[in-house]
């Protein structure tokens, strides 16, 4: 089979690996769609991100959806031929953090495509993948594979809302409409948010925010002081997501924060200067996300049922054979939200 290999930043290529036979509890898949995610960019274009980075030949991707094509001997549950999400999350289940249901920190994750450890954990952009059975989500039959794939983008926002707590009835800011921003959106809207207002410095993101669910959007590169209206009495947002990874988001969001509010950070960054006056005197809750774990099947439901659609997320879809152009329009973010690989498309001759 061939895997989509990151040896060095620009530098990908076609590999050629021997595919796996699944074990007992494990199933083999053909991959379907893969969508390119802002780590698998960071990894691309840089090498890695902060400390984090490719010290070895690594097999990107970490959000697929595809069909079962063989069966490990003790799996009851699944049937070759069926359709499912794959969630990348393996952890290992007896750690401390996994018995305290914080699998999402388990000290032994194996989390497909990431250069947190050594050696690296290979990703799923591949042909064939043999996965654990638990990792395995069934997809409903009307839902295309492609939608099936923002599974993992969609469950990376819910997190991010459960760490908030409760948006039910607030007016809640978020800045930075990514794809996971801009699910985001779409799982707030179903959480009950009253008034939900998208941030960026695109047209073309808050267009989508906009079909999701955003009540208000604004363009912050035309309209820099967009965001002023809510600083008055001591700040009106009550729950911020900051989706970036920028410094001047978050500072630009804390000063429309009110009192008590909560500021959730899920872009990726560099170290940044917090005001911590403004953090004291607004008796504000900052609270870091990091990945999923339960809520990857609630996303999967939610796709199946129609409940969320991610159809306006999705603005390209390029053949296997064409990841590098695929991974170049991704990051450019004036054109492109999610860009998926279509692993089933015929090579080219």
């Amino acid at each position: 089979m061939r895997a989509l290999v990151c040896h060095a930043p620009l530098d990908l290529r076609f590999d050629t690996f021997v595919s796996d036979q699944p074990g007992p509890t494990e199933l083999g898949v053909r991959i379907a769609y893969g969508g390119i995610c802002g780590s698998d960019l960071h990894y691309f274009q840089h090498g890695g991100f902060g400390t984090v980075r490719i010290r070895e030949p690594m097999v990107l991707g970490h959000e697929v959806s595809g069909a079962i094509e063989s069966v490990g001997s003790a799996v009851t549950q699944f049937q070759v031929g069926q359709r499912i999400a794959v969630s990348p999350s393996r952890p290992c289940g007896t750690c401390r953090y996994c018995n305290l249901g914080l699998q999402n920190h388990c000290m032994e994750m194996r989390f497909y495509g990431s250069a947190m450890r050594f050696p690296h954990v290979q990703g799923a952009f591949r042909e064939h993948l043999v996965i654990d059975a638990s990792q395995a989500h069934l997809v409903a039959d009307e839902l295309p594979l492609a939608e099936a794939a923002l599974a993992e983008p969609l469950s990376v926002g819910l997190h991010a809302i459960t760490r908030a707590g409760s948006v039910f009835g607030k007016r809640v800011l978020v800045t930075g409409c990514g794809p996971i921003g801009l699910l985001l959106i779409a799982g707030l809207r179903r959480a009950g948010a009253a008034h939900i207002i998208a941030a960026d410095i695109a047209d073309v993101p808050l267009v989508c925010a906009a079909t999701l669910g955003a009540d208000e959007t604004i363009n912050l590169a035309r309209h820099p002081g967009g965001l002023a209206p809510y600083a008055l009495n001591k700040g009106m947002i009550e729950v911020m997501f900051e989706a970036s990874g920028s410094d001047k988001a978050l500072r630009g969001g804390l000063d429309v924060m009110a009192p008590r509010g909560v500021v959730v950070i899920v872009g990726l960054g560099g170290d940044i200067s917090v005001p911590m006056n403004l953090l004291v005197a607004k008796e504000l809750d900052v609270r870091g996300t990091f990945r999923f774990h339960q809520e990857f099947a609630v996303a999967v439901r939610f796709l199946n049922q129609r409940l969320i659609d991610g159809r306006p997320v999705i603005t390209h879809t390029l053949k296997f054979d064409q990841a590098a152009d695929a991974f170049k329009l991704a990051g450019d973010k004036g054109r492109a939200l999610k860009v998926l690989i279509d692993f089933n498309a015929p090579a080219a001759a």
